[in-house]
This record gives C-alpha cells, sequence and structure tokens, in this order.
C-alpha cells in the first residue's frame, strides 16, 4: 500500500508537527547521512545508487536488513562498474534482492508514474493486481480490478501468471511483469494462466488493454430475507476516489432508511492506506483502527475520530482476494466487534510500502513498517479468518453479488439474523 515521503513521519510515531521536517529530510537525499566531501567524489550513477542505497538504510523496517552488513554491502555495490544507468538500476535491483523483500522493489521513470497514476484512479492495461506467491515463486493474481479486461476474462485470485508475450515470468520483476501488461488502449497483450482450481492445466488468454477508470464504490439498495432494505456497497479497490465514494455512498442510502448493510471487500487488493484508515472511520465511533510497527518496535496507531456515519448492523465479505488495506478495513471491523466477516481467509499482506522519490525520476516502494489490527493480531502471511467460512463456487463476474454467489446469501442471512435479533431486543 503505497505512501508519499511525508506519510512515513505519522507511520514511525511522529508528533504531528515534526512531519515537514522529516519529509524535507528526506527530499534532501538523507544529506545528513554522509560526509560531503564523500558525496562529491561520486560519479553520477554512483550518487543514484547510492542514494538509493541510503533510503532503505535509513527507511526500512528490518534493522537487521535481512541479517547482513548494510553498510559493507554498499561498499561492493559502490565499487562495481556502473558504465550506463542500466547498469546502475541492475546493481540498485540486485541491492534490493538481498532483502529477500518482493515489495520493495525499485521502480523505473515509467513504472513510477505508473504507479502514482493508478493510485491516482485511472490507468491503460488490463487491470490485474499481482503479487510474487510465497510458495510457488510464480507471478500470482492478487485481484483482477472490477470491470476490467482481465475481470471480463474471468481471471481469478490465485491464478498463476506464467507468461505474458511468452516472456517467462519467471525472469521479470514485479514491476517489470506489470510493465509488460500496461500498453496503449486497444493492443492486445497474451498471458499464459494456471488457474488456481484447476493447477493441472494451462491456458493462454488473450486481453485487450483498455483505459480503465477507476471508481472503487458501488452502492445500492437490496432486501433481505425478511423484506427489509440494506445498503450493499462494494468497495474494489483504495485509491484516491475510495474516501469520498464510500462516504457518499453511506449518506445515500442512510437517507433511504436502510437496515443494514453488506460490505463486500472480496478481490479488493488494498491500495493507499491513509484511504483504507478513512473508510474504516466511517464505520467506527472511537478507538484503534490499525497499529503500526517501526523498525525499532516503536507502536503507532490511527483512531477512529468518531461518530460513525451509520450504526446499522453490518456483515462484510472478504475473500482471498482482499489484501492489504482491505485487510486493515476488515480486521478493524472485526476486532471492534463491529461486522461479521464472512467468505474466505484473507490474502495476508501485513506490511506497509512507502514511495521515495530517486533524482532521475525513478523511485523506491520500501516497505516501512508492519501493521497490527486492533487486538494486536499480526496477519502477514496468514490473513483474517472469516467469522463465518463460506467456499465460493464457480463465482464469476457474472454472478457476482447474485442469488448464485454462496458467499452473498450468507451475508443476506447473516444480516437478517441480526435484524430480528436487535428488533426482538429493542421491543
Amino acid at each position: 500500500m503505497p505512501l508519499k515521503n511525508g506519510t512515513i513521519a505519522k507511520i514511525l510515531g511522529m508528533k504531528k508537527h515534526l512531519a515537514r521536517l522529516f519529509c524535507f529530510v528526506l527530499c534532501l537525499g538523507w544529506a545528513w547521512a554522509m560526509p560531503v566531501a564523500e558525496t562529491w567524489a561520486f560519479t553520477t550513477e554512483q550518487q543514484l545508487l547510492n542514494d538509493a542505497w541510503r533510503v532503505v538504510n535509513q527507511a526500512y523496517v528490518d534493522g537487521s536488513f535481512n541479517h547482513q552488513n548494510w553498510w559493507k554491502l554498499r561498499e561492493k555495490v559502490l565499487k562495481q562498474p556502473l558504465p550506463d544507468r542500466t547498469a546502475t538500476y541492475e546493481s540498485i535491483r540486485q541491492m534490493l534482492a538481498s532483502l529477500e523483500d518482493p515489495f520493495t522493489r525499485l521502480l523505473l521513470p515509467a513504472q513510477y508514474r505508473s504507479l502514482q497514476t493508478s493510485t491516482a484512479g485511472e490507468l491503460t492495461g488490463v487491470g490485474l493486481q499481482i503479487s510474487v506467491s510465497t510458495d510457488t515463486g510464480h507471478l500470482e493474481v492478487i485481484a483482477p480490478i472490477e470491470g476490467s479486461p482481465a475481470a471480463i476474462a474471468g481471471l481469478q485470485p490465485g491464478d498463476q501468471i506464467l507468461a505474458i508475450d511468452d516472456i517467462s515470468t519467471a525472469s521479470l520483476t514485479l514491476d517489470e511483469a506489470a510493465e509488460h501488461m500496461r500498453g496503449p488502449r486497444g493492443s492486445t497483450v497474451l498471458l499464459q494462466v494456471q488457474p488456481q482450481d484447476r493447477p493441472d492445466q494451462v491456458k493462454t488468454v488473450s486481453l485487450k488493454r483498455d483505459r480503465i477508470e477507476i471508481n472503487p464504490v458501488r452502492g445500492e439498495i437490496r432486501k433481505t430475507e425478511n423484506g427489509k432494505p440494506f445498503g450493499y456497497i462494494r468497495l474494489s479497490q483504495f485509491n484516491a476516489n475510495a474516501t469520498k465514494q464510500m462516504k457518499e455512498a453511506i449518506q445515500k442510502l442512510e437517507a433511504q432508511h436502510v437496515e443494514g448493510y453488506v460490505l463486500d471487500l472480496r478481490n479488493n487488493p488494498g491500495g493507499l492506506l491513509q484511504a483504507g484508515i478513512e473508510v474504516a472511520d466511517f464505520w467506527l465511533d472511537a478507538g484503534p483502527i490499525v497499529y503500526t510497527v517501526d523498525r525499532h518496535g516503536v507502536l503507532g496507531s490511527f483512531e477512529a475520530s468518531g461518530p460513525a456515519l451509520t450504526h446499522a448492523p453490518l456483515v462484510v465479505l472478504v475473500n482471498r482476494g482482499t489484501a492489504s488495506a482491505s485487510e486493515i478495513l476488515a480486521g478493524a471491523l472485526q476486532d471492534t466487534g463491529r461486522a461479521k466477516l464472512i467468505g474466505e481467509r484473507t490474502f495476508g499482506k501485513g506490511a506497509i510500502q512507502s514511495l521515495f522519490d530517486l533524482s532521475d525520476g525513478s523511485g523506491l516502494a520500501v516497505t516501512v513498517a508492519t501493521y497490527e489490527t486492533p487486538n494486536h493480531r499480526n496477519i502477514n502471511k496468514v490473513g483474517i479468518q472469516p467469522d463465518l467460512a463460506v467456499a465460493a463456487e464457480n463465482l464469476d463476474l457474472n454472478t457476482f453479488a447474485t442469488l448464485q454467489d454462496r458467499q452473498y446469501l450468507a451475508a443476506i442471512t447473516s444480516l437478517t439474523e441480526t435484524q430480528v435479533a436487535t428488533g426482538a431486543s429493542s421491543s
């Protein structure tokens, strides 16, 4: 879940009035970390490499740097020949690879701009959120973006992508793979896919790239089994539009006097941490939303400011495509007793990344903290177990949140039972 440089100040537990100063130090390129004379001796390529090393040295969540001498590694990489920018990028990648953290990575200028654009709410490509499987090491689908070419083609969370246009993904970094899937609107890309539910099969999927405007919130009135109106809200991603659209959806449904909500976070791969916190704030009166833990073990927290926009009963739908910021939201609602979670165990991404600019327009995504739910659960690589486990069977774009969707039907049943219990206790 990418953050801008200033946000890390809050994550590391610093007081609000220090945040600008901390960002200023970051933007200066960590100027206090080295003697000026040594900086002057660097070539342009060495300086870029050293700047990347400094960012990680100051911000990375693991102070042991994967149990290695980070200063000694700096000496080693700076002695390597750096004849051009390509060689410098490769040295930075090798340095970051030693951390064995797929989420801490170099973003080339085009990739960096594309990531910033996608979190702003639009992109051009096939609409896939991807990761590297910790079990297989293969490229894995976290979730397709709703309405995207990938979603329409039926790609599912857990599907393995073996090749992109005949290029093996085993030879690509996470961001290189994403870059290969992006391209001009109307152009075609071929993906070799091993379905999660049919691991003995491999299929080739042809996708036509499109401009994807990510309007992440869809809200509408539906009825429970006892005929009571409830609000169904589908939240597909935490981008820059999510907070405003969620607030508007809740307020509109409240004005229509709904008696409960189903919040659908299935296949929501996350996004901006701040958006996840703000959306949680809409459902909670007070108390912690998430705890953050930095490299020194310092505990910070984000708290609900209250009052909640609604106190109506709430059921949340989750699955293995529910990841990152959506797990922060689901964990907060579950731990506080605000909502019942139904579906499948979530993805399990409990690490927070921040974005850092480099001088040539490239950037670094660096894991700066881990997070815990309000009950101090660390869900990294574990996920969140729903209160009621319901497996999805043959669920695709056309049956999502319909009467053929077992998870959705279980949510309606749960909401009906809650409404009946609430009515009985208040009569």
